[in-house]
């Protein structure tokens, strides 16, 4: 274990939604440098409207690096960036503008992280319209970061941490197989390799959760009721039960394909610690069902952590100190988790 608290740099975000509230009502919370070094990555003038926003009378100071001003709830370090003009964007607004601050940041705080220089990064959400209309056409942070890393094999997990209404120890993650594309799409991205690279990755993170324990792995089927042998789609028999087949040997504990409805409900039971998804809303909706305002985005697969909230631009409440930030504080507090998680072990079954 590192002795020092881990730095983590914090995205600003879309500045026309509650990214930049939610960032610096974090950066004022004590429990929050408990955990952690945290530096705001973004635009000062944003994250100085954002703190007025909130009544803190935290001091925005600008650094370079991000061990230059040592952080606390009167004192948050900001790594200038982000284009000129973007502190006065119009709130609740999609524009090139916020979308091209959005990047800035996550581009900057990736750099950093792959540097050294940054021990995690948690990202406050960014909108996607907004960046491709900035010129940036990535389906979201997941994919922008992946290219920014290098690395081909990656996926988005939402993590709900230990408490109700989840009665596992360990907490539950939920690993997306397709992502941010269109449901037409699903079935023609299925493969045997692609459920068991997110197989994989969900094992590895959540080994380190367990301190090394193996975790039990529920796989979602595709079609309804598991595709009643055949009657609703083949896609468990062909593509799902072989990919299975293949984790087990290599020693992941899996079962399925298993329907997702009821999948859901074992795994909030404790009866599995991480659930294989096939598309997007499959594993959003339960997850987010189970706990909202506590559930973590992490990307898995990258040489550096990175966490996010659960949650988007709000554009509908943005800058109007009604933003729930629960999400935020609590990737935090995962990403300063993994960031002094030590090597992972490998058990078996």
């Amino acid at each position: 274990m590192k002795a020092a608290k881990p730095r983590i740099g914090l995205t600003l975000g879309d500045p026309a939604g509650v990214g930049p509230e939610i960032v610096a009502a974090a950066c004022t919370r004590p429990e929050v440098h408990w955990c952690c070094r945290p530096v705001a990555v973004g635009h000062p003038d944003v994250l100085r409207r954002a703190a007025r926003l909130w009544g803190a009378a935290a001091e925005i100071v600008l650094v370079g690096s991000p061990d230059e001003v040592e952080p606390s709830p009167w004192v948050i370090p900001c790594i200038p960036c982000g284009p000129e003009g973007a502190a006065d964007v119009r709130p609740g607004t999609v524009n090139a503008l916020s979308g091209q601050a959005a990047y800035e940041a996550v581009v900057a705080a990736a750099r950093l992280a792959l540097a050294g220089r940054l021990d995690a990064i948690t990202t406050a959400p960014l909108h996607k319209e907004a960046l491709h209309l900035a010129g940036h056409p990535y389906p979201g942070h997941t994919e922008l970061l992946a290219e920014l890393c290098g690395v081909r094999e990656f996926a988005m997990m939402l993590y709900l941490g230990p408490g109700e209404p989840l009665r596992s120890p360990a907490g539950l993650a939920v690993v997306h197989v397709t992502l941010h594309t269109a449901l037409r799409n699903v079935f023609e991205t299925l493969s045997e390799d692609a459920v068991l690279v997110k197989a994989r990755l969900a094992d590895r993170f959540m080994t380190r959760i367990k301190d090394g324990a193996r975790p039990r792995i529920g796989v979602c089927a595709v079609n309804p009721h598991g595709g009643e042998g055949g009657l609703f789609g083949d896609e468990e028999q062909r593509i799902l039960r072989p990919a299975i087949e293949r984790g087990r040997a290599e020693g992941l504990c899996l079962e399925g394909p298993l329907p997702a409805d009821t999948l859901m409900v074992r795994a909030r039971d404790g009866q599995y610690d991480a659930v294989v998804a096939m598309y997007h809303d499959q594993g959003h909706i339960a997850l987010k069902l189970l706990g909202m305002h506590r559930a973590v985005n992490v990307t898995l697969g990258l040489p550096i952590v990175r966490t996010s909230v659960a949650h988007g631009t709000a554009l509908d409440i943005a800058w109007q100190a009604r933003a729930e930030i629960g999400s935020m504080l609590e990737a935090i507090r995962v990403a300063s988790r993994l960031a002094m998680a030590g090597g992972e072990k490998e058990k078996r079954c």
